[in-house]
């Protein structure tokens, strides 16, 4: 076997397989480590399928540089788990064999988390199939309903695809089941019950936590990786210190992930850099008219685009089956997308700003004859709501005894809300006449 530039694997023999670690050469960590029967899992199609779906989508036409992939992402968000949960073991009172069967079921859901991520980022999930329509078991669905998003194809391709035996041949060793990683994925308990219970305590809260929670290893991952790839500063966090004062709370026979009072500062600061990067990156106003530019080709195409409802289909989904569709449409919206016409920004404000409203400066816009399109997106400090946080992170005292919520202990919360950016965007050649009418707006409203 030998390693190859790009994370490949290429063994000296077309049915070699394995049966040391494999070592993968990364550009955040250094070195990831992955266990023969995990290499398998790696090796499937629909996960080398992550190769060609890039982290930021549209990212790397403002930055050049962020060229990575869901597939290497996955990797470090697995390598994060492990070393999170590292830092958590001394602390749990479980004997050695299930500490190393859930620090399996751990890095397993998060090699998987995004197995089922479409293409160019979060750009198409606006157009993704009703998630009724992926037939999920009843024991996921619940009340929700809406659109399909990336975690509900992932959890059909866990459980209803060529990656499904696979999985199941590498957990049976480990008396794990792939519905045990779709319960860790999805915070739901499977037909056969809560497999992550010790002598009363339950142990899913804190393992689903480190996949999705508020310092989990998929934020602390892409964090990293985006700021590097992207060359920016803002997603640089004191991973070392998070990690050395991880720590457990049982609260109501639960066990949670806590971190320790004197690592209050460096999760105050990962949130802020998470801010930073939502503001700086991730809606960045180029890549931002270009995911709106998909979306309105995706709406328009008819029979061209459709999502694929079939896992094997879904193999040959990816961010290069859709440049490719594009290229060959006559859509105009995938003309323009495929020449670079993207729309320019011309107005760019938040509810603070009291000079608009979306539906005003699209009036006037609308009234000079400029093709035009809003957008709305927002930024928030946090992914869970504090008054409804079915995962939350809590904040120990080991000297005093003191253990409470986060979003108490912390003062950023006590200020937590969202901001909703609002931007218009106007057809290229219609920029300049734009520019007068926006100019003329804010001078009649006593703007300087």
């Amino acid at each position: 076997m030998f390693a190859c530039p790009g994370n490949s694997i290429i063994y000296a023999h077309k049915n070699q397989k394995p049966t040391n670690p494999v070592r993968i050469r990364d550009p955040i960590y250094g070195t990831i480590e992955l266990e023969a029967w995990e290499v398998a899992l790696v090796d499937h199609p629909l996960f080398q399928r992550l190769r060609h779906i890039k982290q930021l989508g549209f990212g790397e036409l403002a930055f050049p540089g962020a060229t990575h992939t869901r597939h290497s992402h996955s990797l470090g968000a697995m390598f994060l788990a492990s070393r999170l949960w590292a830092s958590l073991q001394k602390k749990l009172p479980l004997p050695p064999r299930l500490l190393k069967r859930m620090e399996a079921a751990l890095r397993v859901a998060a090699l998987l988390h995004d197995v089922g991520h479409l293409p160019f980022s979060h750009s198409l999930e606006k157009a993704a199939p009703l998630r009724a329509r992926l037939q999920l078991p009843s024991w996921l669905s619940g009340a929700q309903g809406g659109l399909a998003k990336h975690e509900d194809f992932s959890l059909k391709l866990l459980l209803d695809s060529s990656l499904t035996p696979v999985l199941s041949r590498a957990l049976e060793p480990l008396e794990w089941r792939p519905e045990d990683v779709a319960g860790l994925l999805s915070f739901a308990t499977p037909p056969h019950g809560n497999v992550f219970v010790f002598e009363g305590i339950d142990y899913a809260p804190l393992l689903c936590s480190l996949i999705a929670g508020e310092l989990d290893a998929d934020r602390m991952d892409y964090l990293a990786r985006d700021s590097f790839f992207t060359g920016v500063n803002y997603g640089r966090f004191d991973l070392d210190w998070l990690l050395h004062n991880m720590e457990v709370a049982v609260v109501d026979n639960r066990a949670c992930l806590a971190i320790g009072q004197r690592a209050g500062f460096a999760f105050e600061d990962f949130l802020q850099s998470r801010w930073h990067m939502f503001l700086s990156v991730y809606y960045h106003r180029t890549s931002t008219a270009y995911e709106q530019m998909l979306l309105r080709y995706c709406q328009s195409a008819g029979d061209e685009f459709e999502v694929p409802l079939s896992s094997e289909d879904f193999i040959h989904f990816d961010d290069v089956s859709l440049l490719s569709k594009l290229r060959s449409s006559q859509n105009p919206w995938a003309k323009r997308l495929v020449s670079r016409q993207v729309f320019r920004l011309v107005a760019d404000f938040t509810e603070r700003d009291k000079h608009w409203t979306l539906e005003s400066l699209c009036q006037l816009l609308g009234e000079a004859g400029v093709e035009h399109f809003p957008v709305q997106s927002k930024a928030q400090l946090s992914r869970h709501n504090p008054q409804n946080n079915p995962l939350d992170l809590y904040v120990v005292d080991a000297e005093g005894g003191q253990c409470i919520s986060v979003s108490e202990y912390s003062p950023l919360y006590a200020h937590w809300e969202a901001v909703h950016l609002s931007r218009v965007y106007v057809h290229p050649e219609h920029h300049e006449v734009a520019k007068r009418i926006v100019a003329q707006a804010l001078k009649s409203r006593g703007c300087p």
